[in-house]
């Protein structure tokens, strides 16, 4: 755990040294442990510090298809900093968070304003056709849906114990309802590797999972 720690305070550090030009100062370390202390907060089950990893890991993949990756980066690291599953402004709050951090850690007004942005992009998935940094940073955080079947039941059922609080049948008919708008959806992933690598094990997963549900 404290390897793991350290390496995603090294992944912290490097991408702010990058994106605020190379400014030594303010020391990145409070705000990495700030934010890792907020990503493994107990009522987490999948919004956890496993998944802003794998968020991170997936940005890297499509980072040649974003305009400034490390802002994408940034916003990966704020896109679920604020979560409480009972709550509906989670993106909201976690963009405020954002505005308010950003800065005191030396990041320029422009790049502030992108990674908020961002941020609340990720309440809807849903990057304009020219929105590249909002288009891999979408792809990134959905990429769990096109996961091999033994992760993704892992994924489905972290999930249900986040919302633990929501009654079995209540919990059915909200997810199949949200499963069948993303199948309606003319396209769940908008980057070219996500088009032509996620796409079909995602729709497969969801296809399945949609299928349990109405059983």
């Amino acid at each position: 755990m404290a390897d793991l720690e350290a390496a995603l305070h090294t992944r912290w550090a490097e991408t702010l040294l990058r994106a605020r030009a190379g400014a030594a100062h303010p020391d990145p370390a409070p705000y990495a442990a700030n934010l890792l202390a907020r990503w493994a907060e107990p009522q987490r089950k999948y919004h956890t510090t496993a998944h802003l990893i794998a968020v991170l890991d997936h940005v890297d993949v499509l980072a040649e298809h974003a305009a400034d990756a490390d802002l994408v980066r940034l916003a990966a690291w704020f896109h679920d900093a604020v979560y409480a599953p009972d709550r509906s402004e989670n993106e909201e709050r976690s963009a405020r968070l954002a505005e308010r951090a950003l800065p005191e850690a030396d990041l320029g007004p422009e790049g502030t304003a992108e990674v908020a942005r961002l941020v609340r992009l990720t309440l809807t998935h849903d990057p304009a056709p020219d929105d590249a940094n909002g288009q891999v940073l979408c792809d990134a955080d959905l990429a769990i849906l096109a996961a091999d079947p033994e992760a993704y039941a892992a994924y489905t059922a972290a999930v249900r114990e986040e919302y633990a609080f929501v009654p079995a049948e209540a919990f059915r008919s909200g997810r199949a309802d949200i499963l069948a708008q993303l199948l309606a959806l003319p396209r769940l992933f908008h980057t070219p590797h996500g088009r032509a690598h996620w796409e079909e094990p995602a729709r497969r997963n969801i296809a399945t999972e949609l299928e349990l549900l109405r059983a």
